[in-house]
């Protein structure tokens, strides 16, 4: 699995999702029972599986694996910012959860310490933040960091200059990918891009080539101007645009509107030619060349 990979426990032994499977998790299913019965602190797991121990074990393959087992037994611990990350996957402002792992020279921090392992601090797109890791400086650095982790979901362990560890997990939606036309070349992309995990939205003028039936996989199909359509959807830094319409106007309105988003990629399907024009005619209108 990769860093990140969730497994929720419940009190009745029941859960939802893995952290790969075999007996690294049953171990780790097995301590979080126990530490939910006990109502114990957060503790910091590592396995070192070296060749001989995963070969004995049965294991397809060996390595480190470091987990953290966070109990949540009131509601109001998490609410505060669980609502938020909710969000973030449905759609709105990402967000990230920076998690204290140990400070210098503690592999676990101590309970009642103040600045226990388990730790966190929330962090929302305009920087504002809920909680937080036991340091100033610290928190800043996570608020530095998260600014561009959550854009796309992304996550890092941080070991600071001082030997501070935590982990930042950003919170966003699933990408997005705008195809302005409907053409063949879109109807491609698109059930690729589905396969790939994308959010797909397909804007053409022509309601005969923005249609659920021409593009079952869209999350939406959009009739409109594409300057207008690209209104209709909520464009984030999370966003991809691909313009591919049916000719060189149309290509260049639908440009000039997506330019002027949020979207992290615009692109041109085209000749060099044909850019380059197009490129140049945008920036006589007053677009900047970044």
């Amino acid at each position: 699995q990769k860093p990140g990979a969730k497994l929720l426990i419940r009190e009745d032994g029941s859960g939802i999702g893995t952290l790969g499977g075999g007996c690294v998790e049953g171990d780790i299913w097995f301590a979080a029972q126990q530490l939910l019965k006990n109502t114990g602190p957060t503790q910091f797991r590592e396995y070192q599986l070296n060749e001989d121990l995963a070969a004995e074990e049965g294991l397809v393959c060996g390595g480190s694996m470091y987990f953290m087992i966070d109990p949540i037994y009131e509601p109001d611990e998490v609410l505060g910012f669980a609502n938020e990350i909710n969000d973030a996957y449905s759609g709105k402002a990402p967000v990230a959860l920076a998690t204290l792992i140990s400070k210098p020279g503690e592999y676990l921090l101590p309970l009642g310490s103040g600045i226990e392992t388990g730790r966190k601090l929330f962090i929302r797109e305009d920087g504002t933040t809920i909680g937080s890791l036991g340091s100033q400086a610290i928190d800043n650095d996570a608020i530095y960091r998260s600014s561009k982790l959550m854009v796309h979901g992304a996550n890092e362990y941080v070991v600071t200059e001082n030997g501070t560890e935590y982990f930042i997990e950003g919170y966003t939606s699933p990408p997005k990918l705008i195809l302005v036309g409907g053409g063949h070349v879109s109807k491609a992309i698109s059930a690729l891009a589905e396969k790939l995990g994308f959010h797909v939205y397909i804007t053409d003028d022509r309601s005969e080539f923005a249609n659920k039936e021409r593009f079952p996989e869209a999350k939406e199909t959009i009739a409109m101007q594409p300057e207008c359509a690209l209104k209709q959807i909520h464009i984030t830094k999370n966003t991809f645009i691909v313009v591919a319409t049916r000719g060189h106007r149309y290509d260049s309105d639908a440009l000039a509107a997506a330019a002027k988003t949020a979207a992290t990629y615009v692109g041109l399907l085209g000749s060099k030619r044909k850019i380059i024009l197009i490129y140049e005619d945008l920036v006589k209108m007053g677009l900047s060349r970044d």
